[in-house]
């Protein structure tokens, strides 16, 4: 990597319902929010590490997010500190209200990596992982 790339600043995410998208971030997760755009409207939220920009989609052509049909985002990826909180975070999300499950921790191919996908309340399709290597 050159002093040209230092990686991600923030990523912004596309959401079909910015309040529901939001709480789940804040209050499911427990990051933190540092700001917004009323105007956009926009909120960006963080863990400390990672940054996101929520964007409510506007229009009335609301249509769920399809991985294999549009361009751009397939998912974003959310690395965890042990298999412990994996498991205690899926247990968390799992049930939350507009959350929709694609399937539960499991390896990742052939492991060690353990992984497990979902989509939140506004549509955006979301990995956790904890890899031990």
């Amino acid at each position: 990597m050159t002093a040209d790339h230092l990686g991600i600043d923030h990523l912004g995410l596309t959401v079909s319902d910015l309040d529901a998208s939001a709480r789940f971030f804040i209050d499911g997760l427990g990051w933190t929010r540092f700001g917004g755009n009323p105007d956009y409207p926009a909120i960006y939220v963080t863990n400390g590490h990672a940054k996101l920009t929520l964007w409510q989609q506007k229009g009335d052509d609301l249509r769920d997010f399809d991985r294999h049909a549009n361009v751009g985002l397939h998912h974003v990826a959310l690395r965890v500190p042990t298999r412990e909180a994996l498991d205690r975070l899926y247990d968390r999300v799992c049930g939350w209200p507009g959350v929709a499950v694609e399937f539960a921790p499991e390896l990742s191919g052939a492991g060690p990596k353990v992984h497990f996908m979902i989509n939140e309340p506004g549509g955006a399709r979301l990995e956790f992982s904890y890899d031990p290597r």
